[in-house]
């Protein structure tokens, strides 16, 4: 025991792998010859960019030498990147460490110290699988006032498309395309100065009506005014249509939330195998009918809906009251990618962990700016149940507060004297920021947080619900719920939506629009000469910088989708800045410039070595059997339940991390929900 402390102590270590996040455990050799393996971390609590949780390690003499094990506890600063799903390590501190049959506190502070002044150097980075599915304690920032009243819901035979219209269409002269067009939509409809008639952009196909709401059919003969715009957007798209094999789709126009439902043809239906569900299999949208009830049950955006028909009425029903078979789902089966919003599923417990880790940053003071343009003078009004007000004509989104004025633009709060600005980045948030209610458009910056500051800088981060993905009860849905008035003025300002883009959840990549919008061959508006509308990761591609849109006024644009539409392909919207960072690893560390000598020799020792919160640890062996460190010498100990589902959750992740790391380079996920699930593309299911 005492030449170990001595060993630890002589300095220089370096860090074996630091290259890699997969493999565990990471080991470390000093000057003396001696190895320290650090085992996997084991997360216990996680408060903004603050970590806490413990790691076994063990440290061996000699290459033939007994490790001595022991268990240091921390707390770690860290950054995140939810593109690439890792989590690195900025800074650390060393709260405690516990070596069996040693007690010498002075040489225990001594290890204390070393690992603490060492570790943030390795540069340490893990996969942010390993923490959602290894971290124990679930947080408690949910969301309880949302609204759950069912969108009008349309059950369709045939390929339909829905054509949302943010309330009465709004005509609207563009004086780029010279003519009239219908601003409160994402697809583009224009007046045809020649016949008077409306067109609609499909992308492959073009649709025309005497009517603004109703009556849009598919035409081949376009008026040289519509064919002369169809060359000009072919040569816009960046992206190749895909051919439809079915023809163009059938247009339904909606001034009001609502959501399709199809199937190619009269619904047909097949069993999930262990129980009692029926599912449509001529469907990409998740109907289910329950035997024993005789209910149709459909999930829009994170919610349940039941009815006795498929053309409703339809009932909203808790994730935590659907019929239990719901949560007997097999995984892997062509239906799992449902689990994660059924109570109680693994599915739904890696969901609620995962929208409550953020995205973390780095702003720097001097070089952030932020603009706001109002549709004439501004104009506040009150948040309900606050003393806030928010701005209402313009699409950022500006709170005054007291005599000051806050935007949260891209995932930064900035702050002024005064509602035009000029801007600086803000290290505060304003006090009654956590009070906004769902009902108000600015809910979604709750979410956008400041962690610390200094002279130079500001570390800040957003969790999921920035982007609308809300932890409700026992799972995650999209959404408030909430319809908001948009603003109409010269410009038009949209507000978020729940409904009406068919919102899927992929744990990998988060929401993403159904299979209605991603087939390729219908298209939103290519040409962004107006206002657009829907959820906030479309935006169109060409729009001028003057239409706010979705993104800062009530909600980001960029979020990460799945399907093949004019889209941002980033779960991160800090990647949209020039002006912050979103990896820091000097931060709150001495000198880290000397870079730590990689070691060739992989770890060669059992990695499934685990630790209580007692300090206690354990070893899992082949056969599934425990064994408990006493001493120098490892005994058998009953097993352990606890111990169990930290090695299944450690299992989880690696298998999550495996497959997203397959999906990324092109390959299948299959293998469960596992980070997929479902047969839709872009709609959140599983690639075949």
């Amino acid at each position: 025991m005492k030449s170990f402390i001595t060993i630890i102590t002589l300095g220089c270590i370096v860090f074996a792998s630091h290259t890699t996040y997969a493999q565990w455990p990471k080991e470390i050799v000093t000057k003396g010859g001696a190895t320290i393996s650090v085992y996997q971390p084991q997360p216990e609590s996680m408060k903004g960019d603050k970590l806490e949780g413990r790691a076994a390690f063990s440290a061996v003499e000699k290459a033939s030498g007994d490790p001595v094990f022991g268990v240091f506890w921390y707390t770690a600063t860290i950054a995140t990147d939810r593109d690439a799903r890792t989590v690195a390590l900025e800074s650390i501190k060393i709260n405690g460490v516990k070596l069996p049959g040693i007690d010498d506190t002075v040489k225990i502070g001594k290890l204390k110290r070393l690992l603490e002044s060492e570790i943030p150097t390795w540069q340490l980075s893990g996969s942010l699988d390993e923490l959602v599915s290894t971290i124990e304690d679930e947080q408690q920032v949910m969301s309880d006032d949302l609204k759950n009243d069912p969108p009008v819901i349309h059950y369709t035979t045939q390929p339909t498309t829905l054509v949302l219209m943010d309330g009465e269409p709004r005509l609207q002269d563009d004086k780029d395309l010279k003519m009239k067009r219908i601003i409160n939509t994402a697809f583009l409809i224009v007046e045809n100065p020649e016949d008077k008639k409306y067109y609609l952009y499909g992308g492959q196909f073009w649709y025309a009506s005497a009517s603004m709401k109703e009556g849009y059919a598919a035409v081949s003969a376009l008026p040289k005014t519509i064919a002369t715009l169809d060359q000009q957007l072919k040569k816009q798209q960046k992206e190749k249509t895909v051919k439809s094999e079915d023809g163009p789709p059938a247009i339904l126009v909606s001034i009001t939330p609502a959501e399709i439902i199809q199937s190619k043809g009269e619904a047909v239906f097949a069993n999930v195998a262990g129980t009692g569900l029926l599912y449509v299999s001529n469907s990409g949208d998740d109907i289910f009918r329950y035997i024993e009830d005789q209910q149709f049950y459909v999930l829009l955006s994170g919610r349940w809906y039941s009815a006795a028909k498929l053309q409703g009425p339809w009932n909203f029903v808790a994730q935590d009251k659907l019929p239990k078979d719901f949560a007997r789902i097999p995984e892997g089966s062509e239906k799992d990618d449902v689990l994660a919003s059924v109570a109680g599923t693994q599915a739904s417990r890696d969901a609620v962990r995962d929208a409550q880790v953020p995205q973390t940053a780095k702003v720097d003071r001097k070089t952030a700016t932020c603009t706001v343009t109002y549709d004439g003078e501004p104009k506040f009004e009150k948040i309900e149940g606050t003393s806030l007000e928010l701005g209402m004509n313009t699409s950022s989104t500006v709170i005054k507060s007291g005599f000051k004025f806050y935007c949260v633009d891209k995932g930064v709060w900035f702050v002024s004297s005064a509602a035009k600005g000029p801007w600086k980045v803000s290290d505060e948030r304003p006090n009654e920021v956590d009070k906004i209610p769902a009902g108000s458009p600015a809910y979604n910056v709750k979410y956008v947080y400041i962690y610390s500051a200094t002279p130079e800088v500001v570390y800040v981060g957003y969790t999921p619900g920035y982007m609308g993905c809300y932890v409700y009860g026992p799972t995650v849905v999209y959404g408030t719920g909430y319809y908001y008035s948009p603003w109409y003025g010269p410009y038009y300002y949209p507000r978020p939506v729940t409904y009406g883009f068919s919102m899927h959840y992929n744990p990998w990549t988060g929401w993403s629009m159904g299979f209605h919008y991603s087939t390729g061959f219908f298209s939103f508006s290519v040409y962004g000469g107006g206002g657009y509308w829907g959820p906030p990761m479309h935006r169109p591609p060409y729009y001028p910088p003057y239409r706010g849109g979705m993104y800062g006024g009530r909600g980001p644009v960029y979020i990460h989708n799945d399907g093949d539409i004019n889209i941002d392909r980033s779960n991160n919207i800090y990647n949209k800045r020039n002006d912050v960072s979103t990896r820091d690893v000097k931060r709150g560390q001495g000198d880290v410039t000397r870079q730590p000598k990689v070691s060739q020799q992989p770890a060669t020792r059992n990695s499934d070595v685990f630790s209580d919160r007692n300090g206690n640890v354990y070893q899992r062996q082949n056969n599934g059997a425990w064994n408990q460190r006493d001493g120098n010498q490892w005994k058998q100990t009953p097993q352990s339940s606890q111990m169990d589902r930290d090695y299944q959750n450690r299992q989880r992740s690696a298998q999550q991390n495996n497959s997203f790391q397959n999906m990324n380079r092109g390959g299948n996920v299959g293998g469960g929900y596992n980070r997929g699930g479902g047969g839709r593309m872009g709609g959140g299911g599983r690639r075949r």
